[in-house]
């Protein structure tokens, strides 16, 4: 089987939507399958899309999105792993551009299209063509992001990678931490076309968007501990705005890791920092990445 996607849901009611943009899609029945992982602790509503023979309705009882998704991918039969939100959908066509992707990246790790925001009420927001790809490791570990629901994951890699992590702090941004995990690993291969649609905003969200920053940090922290993390970094960060970017994170990594009185690890970051940096320091180029906040 080609895709895996798992829905992880609380019962919304543009979960119908989301089963059905992936349903729908033009693509060989037998080749996908949706998992809904409904987490919501009560039944979910009947309704049509769950007598689809490619639909499995599992439950796991409010054990937090961390947990549904990694349970949907524990049961799943695809080569590659999709994570969509229940109030997102694929758009028409994607499977199949993900299809032709894989056969021409068979050895990426992490498949990716563009994908456009939309508002509360379905208006566009903006549209991104990122195009990045191979090894793009400091770029998540200083602050950028891609949205999973525009992505397959190989599920060898995904489940190498150790899933999702279910610690409560990484709440609201276990996606990127997931990410960071994957790209210090694999490589990534980008299609330019539109892939899927993305919500955003804080009205109708399921995540605490006050503890976002601070599980952020706590994310980065776990990138830059990996081992080998730094030479990973410094063969990702090809310019010198991105050598900026890196030593960013690092000395944000130092500031932080003082105030938490972890001097040997701010020592550490502070090295690091000033090592990334060298001779950068005289072009104008790492001083604009080095003055880009975190985001």
């Amino acid at each position: 089987m080609f895709s895996s996607t798992i829905i992880p849901t609380i019962g919304r009611a543009t979960l119908a939507r989301a089963v059905l943009s992936v349903l729908e899609q033009d693509f060989d029945a037998d080749d996908f399958e949706v998992i809904v992982v409904n987490d919501s602790g009560q039944p979910l509503p009947e309704e049509d899309w769950q007598r689809s023979p490619r639909v499995r309705v599992i439950e796991t009882q409010r054990r937090e999105r961390s947990v549904a998704r990694n349970t949907g991918a524990a049961i799943a039969k695809g080569k590659y792993l999709h994570f969509l939100d229940d109030d997102d959908i694929l758009l028409p066509g994607a499977l199949r551009v993900f299809w032709e992707l894989s056969h021409k990246n068979p050895n990426a790790d992490w498949l990716y299209g563009s994908w456009r925001t939309v508002d509360n009420d379905g208006n566009q927001v903006d549209e991104f063509h990122p195009g990045l790809t191979g090894n793009i490791f400091a770029l998540l570990v200083s602050g950028e992001g891609l949205p999973l629901q525009a992505s397959l994951l190989k599920t060898s890699s995904f489940f190498m990678a150790g899933g999702y992590d279910p610690t409560p702090i990484l709440t609201g941004v276990e996606d990127r931490d997931v990410g960071r995990r994957l790209a210090f690993m694999g490589t990534l291969a980008f299609a330019p076309i539109v892939v899927a649609q993305v919500r955003i905003g804080e009205v109708g969200s399921s995540t605490n968007w006050n503890k976002i920053a601070e599980g952020d940090r706590w994310g980065r922290e776990k990138a830059l501990q990996t081992p080998n993390s730094y030479r990973r970094m410094r063969d990702s960060a090809t310019s010198r705005y991105w050598r900026g970017r890196v030593s960013r994170a690092f000395f944000a990594s130092m500031v932080w890791n003082l105030k938490q009185r972890n001097l040997f690890l701010a020592l550490s970051r502070l090295t690091d920092g000033l090592t990334m940096t060298g001779l950068n320091l005289f072009f104008p180029e790492f001083w604009r990445g080095l003055g880009t906040k975190i985001q």
